[in-house]
């Protein structure tokens, strides 16, 4: 779609599975491994940020998030999707569904207004979806999902 597109993370398996999708589907990413703060992008460099379970300890989550808003454009989008704290509930019943054990590493919609406090949300939910994501992650699960513009 013309986008130039840059991910990052600190999984090096996560950047693999990554980049053969993109070679699949013929487009490119510019993919780098390494902590955020490390990886060089340039203040306001970005016209849309996504988030995908991007689940990080809770001693840094918000930090990261708050960090996140140096690299948005003014008016650009960030679009959200993560486990919520209700999602341990699934995990108890059943535990092919997994995702974090840790309730500090996931997210309610007060934390994410929080975090996300200078954003316009034009959704944010907290829902019950279905998970059906190879042979991790099946079955019922609950996350919090949002879309907002940087005010």
């Amino acid at each position: 779609m013309g986008w130039k597109a840059s991910a990052f993370d600190i999984s090096s398996e996560g950047r693999n599975k990554a980049l053969k999708l993109a070679e699949k589907n013929n487009v490119a990413i510019d993919y780098q491994i390494g902590e955020l703060d490390t990886l060089g992008y340039s203040p306001q460099s970005f016209d849309a940020v996504a988030l995908i379970y991007a689940h990080f300890p809770a001693a840094i989550k918000s930090a990261i998030h708050k960090g996140l808003d140096k690299y948005l454009r003014s008016g650009g989008i960030i679009i959200f999707e993560a486990f919520s704290k209700k999602h341990l509930e699934y995990i108890a019943r059943d535990e092919k569904v997994r995702g974090p054990k840790d309730i500090d590493s996931l997210f309610s919609i007060d934390e994410v207004k929080s975090d996300f406090a200078n954003y316009d949300f034009f959704e944010l939910d907290e829902k019950e979806i279905e998970l059906n994501e190879g042979i991790y992650h099946n079955g019922k699960g609950s996350v919090i999902r949002f879309v907002a513009r940087k005010i």
